[in-house]
């Protein structure tokens, strides 16, 4: 057997191999649709789905049970919202930076430490936020300190090293010469970055926050210890909230029946959440690329 045969079988087998990894990706992907839908959509039907989604009261031990919510829905709106303001514009701010005005030699200790971040545990956040946020907040701002406020500020922080390093890869990515065209036309440093370079990485930035976006919506243990955990509609950003995350995870160690079935239906909306918010980046991505 020949050299250029054994190539041929080598690449064969892994092609099926890769072909197989991503077969198992989609069946798990399946299995968990399956799961969420089979047990959620029953559990909307009994209780309504208008009073499900648009219901403000969220009272599973009173007598009858309510199972809206809309509290759960706004928070995460609002808290994941507030992280986007101060994730994108501080981690894409420091792409820029870290891409095209720092020197090697700056670099170097910059770019492991928010890598560092990246690998810090949400809990270790969580406490941070508890210790440190949320007395912040309580004094400067009023209020209990454990807030809308408190949990995007730190939901900000959390998705930081996902804005930065893919934002920071994509501005790289672009060729020199829309960098040096600039120039050329008489753009000074900083308009070539920020008008040739930086629009033609739009793309690669969009992804980051919208893997940003992902990051915030679904973190949990965090935003349990600084967000004040309140099952009420949302009525200023120094008032606590419940997520849609925290929801599940707070009630699903005791709940049973109904109830249970009400939580699952709850991981079923935040599972459409995060299907909706891959398709508008899938069609901003394909009208880009048109």
């Amino acid at each position: 057997m020949n050299l250029l045969t054994k190539n041929k079988i080598k690449e064969s087998v892994m092609s099926k191999v890769f072909l197989l990894s991503a077969l198992t990706c989609i069946f798990f992907v399946f299995l968990i649709c399956v799961f969420l839908f089979a047990n959620g959509i029953p559990a909307m039907h009994k209780i309504g789905f208008t009073d499900f989604i648009f219901g403000k009261t969220w009272a599973p031990t009173d007598e009858p049970a309510l199972f809206g919510i809309l509290p759960m829905i706004l928070g995460s709106l609002y808290v994941t919202l507030g992280a986007l303001v101060i994730g994108v514009t501080v981690g894409i701010f420091s792409a820029v930076y870290l891409a095209k005005f720092c020197s090697e030699k700056i670099h170097k200790k910059l770019k492991p430490a928010v890598d560092l971040l990246a690998g810090i545990p949400s809990v270790v956040y969580g406490f941070f936020g508890l210790v440190v946020i949320v007395p912040f907040v309580r004094t400067h701002f009023g209020g209990s300190g454990a807030s809308i406020l408190s949990a995007s500020l730190l939901l900000g922080m959390m998705i930081l090293p996902t804005i930065i390093s893919v934002s920071e890869a994509a501005i790289r990515a672009v060729p020199n010469s829309y960098y040096e065209g600039a120039l050329a036309l008489g753009a000074t440093h900083e308009r070539s970055v920020f008008f040739a370079v930086l629009p033609a990485a739009k793309s690669g930035i969009v992804a980051a926050i919208v893997l940003g976006l992902g990051r915030a919506i679904g973190e949990t243990m965090a935003v349990i210890l600084v967000a004040g955990n309140q099952a009420r509609m949302p009525t200023g950003i120094l008032n606590g909230v419940r997520t849609l995350t925290s929801n599940i995870v707070l009630e699903m160690g005791y709940a049973t029946d109904l109830h249970r079935e009400a939580l699952i239906a709850t991981g079923v909306v935040l599972f459409t959440f995060i299907l909706i918010i891959n398709a508008a980046f899938a069609i901003l991505k394909r009208r880009g690329k048109a």
